[in-house]
């Protein structure tokens, strides 16, 4: 079972406002937060460095992110498994599969039963015009990664449960595409627009 005193894994939606709320707990014992999209190579790095740092009394690492990528992983596993004296770690993401198996078996691992909060949208899908188009894409164009794929998804669910709109293959297909696309990178205002032309009733009428 997690504890903030133990540390271990904690799988939460909300790991920033957590990682917070964990290091006020600790007070006055000293915490480091490590929070990020993306935890990578260097991230880890910096993590390693700071848990050899000599304590007299017990410092918490809190290692918060969307994903975790597998080199950083790696590089943690030695350290997570046999840590510095008076070191606990404390690592945060969504999912429990965003953690390598060989990660999971050195912490013990809770999951927070929080129902996830769907994002309200200035949008109506079914009824989108050019305006309506150009000025939500105005509004997003510029996202995190995570935020991207929350808004793609409040997207996909607003069409679905909340419009219920029939949705073709080729509106499938743009979700699908602008997940994959969020992932390499790609600018959100160009990922928007591949999505929302799709429900566009001027495209609609002419298929």
């Amino acid at each position: 079972m997690f504890t903030r005193e133990r540390g271990g894994i904690l799988i939460t939606e909300h790991f920033e406002e957590r990682s917070l709320e964990i290091a006020q707990e600790l007070l006055p014992l000293r915490s480091v937060r490590f929070v990020c999209d993306d935890f990578k190579i260097e991230d880890a790095k910096e993590v390693i460095a700071e848990a050899y740092k000599s304590e007299e009394k017990p410092k918490t690492l809190i290692l918060g992110a969307k994903s975790f990528t597998i080199p950083a992983q790696n590089a943690l596993l030695k350290i997570l498994e046999e840590p510095p004296r008076n070191i606990v770690f404390v690592l945060m993401a969504p999912n429990k599969s965003t953690f390598l198996p060989t990660v999971r078996s050195r912490l013990s691992l809770s999951v927070e039963s929080v129902q996830k909060e769907r994002m309200a949208l200035n949008i109506q899908l079914s009824s989108l015009d050019l305006n309506g188009l150009f000025s939500f894409v105005k509004e997003h164009e510029r996202l995190k990664k995570h935020e991207a794929k929350e808004i793609i998804e409040a997207l996909l669910y607003q069409a679905i449960s909340v419009e219920k709109v029939p949705l073709t293959s080729v509106q499938l297909e743009g979700f699908d595409k602008a997940f994959r696309l969020i992932e390499l990178n790609a600018r959100m205002q160009s990922v928007l627009v591949m999505v929302l032309m799709n429900f566009l009733k001027e495209v609609k009428r002419g298929r």
